[in-house]
């Protein structure tokens, strides 16, 4: 016997004892199937065939996606991750292969071999790419039964994030999920070969590290051959992609695993994936170049989406925080921020007054169209602002009646009028105001800004708008530490013309820091680096290091230094970020094949867990259960 004809003969025997098999409930699947090869290779994808192909023979396998039985005919939808196929099972055809119909259900696994047909005239879907033919179905494997799924894997419909985190390899399925990581592998392939074309090199840094402070806490990594001591897992590859370039690599990049054991918010993971790349002998304008390209080109080579604004717009820290109450504006819409304490914090109203006596401020946000708001929708956004940190909002309305204001008596009309002119005002609007300290207003108005944006369809959900926000600070103070911290990360660089304000007032020093931002996200940061060993020991010491903790946490770099470091640039960017605004998702955990809920725990995998005693005594670990 042929081989051919072996594998039709393996093909027969399969089908004969498969309606036996299938008949176990679809909730308790036979635990063991007595024909775990495939019967044939596949010949196509279940998205290959064409109106082209008919009159060929097809050997498809995959997944059952829907099954309708219309009474003699049987017609399955085929799925694998390339697409669907419509199957006929006709008993005229072949009665083995119809009886084996009968039994599927949704999520069994078969392989199937037929004839390529057009659809008879009418019943094509031109909603699918295979919508124009069928496959005629002569031989039928069933490969694997499946237990009725927790939810439904061939309709995007609304489920529990935690079950769908549970059975994830089941959520991969849908079809919204597999197209995430599909976009998410191409992103990344582009910028390989983006990054490759323009000389940079990839390099892998260690997972393994010495933990070092660079702004969050570290996860720790016992060591069984050193008692006592930790590996940490990097925050980023900061300080190995300063050494690269010291190294005279002059180009490096990496898609970096970081890993954070930070307080869990809704959008944020333990571990993520950057873009990461640093650049020798470079300004700012060169690091952001090669991103703003690169981001450029990618938008427009992978996603529907269209670029509002080219070149990327660029707003200083200051700039941004005045105008947007954040820096990272969501900048495709208007609606920008104006500080009116000149104008009403000498008023009468008493809000105002004492709000502006204590260093306050009185800002505000206009809401276009919005003056008939009733009491009701007015209390709602109130209440959003008091959920964001306000002790109220303070309205004014423009109606074709007149001012609707409950401060308008203790203001008087010329205020009023003023007002008006400063929002820019017309009939139909309404403005909102927050009167207190200038970090809670800020915080209160660009969060109700990008809901207004939102709930008032000015963000359009098609349009990405990319900018940079640059000139940070270089340092804060901690009142906790009572000392300066870093506001992007200890290595960053201080303005040339600002050098000097590290000895007099370091608080004004500005920053070489660059922030890429798009729709109100922070999809990337870098700087230029502190390339010599005297500024950088500076800078330490002004964050109240002292001299031994400098040299036992950043020894290693500081030395470096004193070998002909070139100065140096770089950034970080976001992939998780990236894809879930390229894809419209609201959360990164869409964007990830596996990610941790939002209390940092892998529903699937039960992590993280317990250990033994015996793992715990080879590492020389007594744990401390929490009182």
């Amino acid at each position: 016997m042929n081989d051919k004809a072996t594998t039709h003969a393996h093909a027969k025997a399969a089908a004969s004892v498969a309606p036996a098999i299938s008949s176990a409930p679809a909730t308790d699947p036979a635990p063991a199937l007595a024909w775990s090869v495939l019967p044939a290779k596949r010949t196509h994808t279940c998205g290959d065939l064409r109106a082209g192909g008919a009159g060929e023979r097809a050997i498809l396998q995959g997944w059952v996606h829907r099954r309708r039985d219309h009474g003699g005919l049987i017609f399955i939808d085929l799925r694998d991750r390339y697409g669907l196929t419509q199957l006929v099972f006709n008993p005229a055809i072949s009665a083995e292969a119809h009886a084996l119909a009968s039994t599927l259900r949704s999520e069994y696994v078969i392989s199937i071999e037929g004839t390529v047909n057009l659809r008879p005239a009418g019943t094509e879907n031109p909603h699918l790419p295979t919508g124009e033919i069928e496959v005629a179905v002569q031989r039928a494997v069933l490969l694997n039964p499946s237990k009725t799924p927790p939810f439904y894997v061939n309709e995007d419909v609304p489920v529990e994030e935690s079950l769908r985190l549970k059975y994830r390899y089941l959520d991969l399925r849908r079809q919204r999920l597999r197209d995430n990581i599909m976009l998410r592998h191409r992103a990344v392939k582009f910028m390989r070969d983006f990054l490759d074309a323009r000389g940079f090199v990839e390099v892998e840094t260690p997972i393994l590290t010495r933990s070092t402070p660079e702004g969050a806490r570290d996860f720790l990594v016992p060591s069984r051959l050193h008692p006592a001591e930790f590996y940490a897992l990097p925050q980023a590859p900061q300080q190995f992609k300063q050494l690269l370039m010291v190294a005279g690599m002059d180009r490096y990049f990496q898609i970096a695993r970081c890993f954070r054991d930070e307080d869990q918010r809704a959008d944020r993971q333990p571990e993520f994936t950057q873009l990461d790349l640093e650049m020798a002998f470079v300004d700012e304008a060169d690091v952001t170049g090669v991103i703003e390209d690169l981001h450029s080109e990618l938008v427009k080579r992978l996603s529907h989406k269209r670029l509002l604004v080219q070149p990327f717009p660029r707003i200083s820290y200051a700039e941004a925080m005045e105008r947007y109450g954040t820096d990272r504006p969501d900048l495709r819409f208007g609606l920008e921020l104006v500080d009116v304490t000149h104008l009403l914090g000498t008023s009468g109203f008493g809000v105002f007054r004492s709000a502006a006596e204590r260093g306050g401020m009185i800002k505000g946000i206009k809401a276009p169209g919005c003056a008939n708001w009733s009491r009701r929708e007015i209390d709602q956004v109130t209440q959003l602002a008091r959920s964001f940190g306000a002790k109220g909002l303070a309205t004014a309305a423009w109606t074709e009646e007149g001012i609707r204001s409950p401060f308008r008596q203790h203001v008087g009309d010329e205020v009023m009028a003023r007002l008006q002119q400063a929002f820019d005002a017309r009939t139909g609007d309404l403005i909102a105001l927050v009167a207190d300290k200038p970090a809670v207003a800020n915080e209160v108005l660009h969060r109700l800004r990008d809901h207004l944006g939102v709930q008032l369809g000015l963000a359009d959900p098609n349009a990405l708008a990319f900018c940079w926000v640059v000139d940070f600070p270089l340092l804060e103070w901690d009142e906790d530490r009572s000392s300066w911290t870093f506001t992007h990360n200890p290595f960053c660089a201080p303005k040339d013309t600002d050098l000097v304000l590290l000895d007099t007032d370091p608080g004004r020093a500005l920053s070489k820091q660059y922030d890429l931002i798009c729709n109100g996200y922070e999809v990337g940061g870098g700087s230029v680096r502190i390339h010599t060993r005297p500024l950088q020991e500076k800078i330490f010491r002004l964050m109240g290091h002292s001299d031994e903790q400098i040299a036992a946490q950043f020894g290693t770099i500081l030395e470096a230094f004193e070998y002909g470091a070139p100065p140096h640039g770089g950034i970080a960017t976001g992939v998780d970020r990236l894809i879930a605004i390229l894809a419209s998702e609201d959360t990164i955990r869409e964007a990830i094949a596996f990610p941790k809920n939002q209390a940092a725990a892998d529903l699937m995998m039960g992590a993280p867990s317990p250990v033994s005693e015996d793992q715990l005594a080879e590492l020389h670990i007594r744990t401390v259960p929490p009182k």
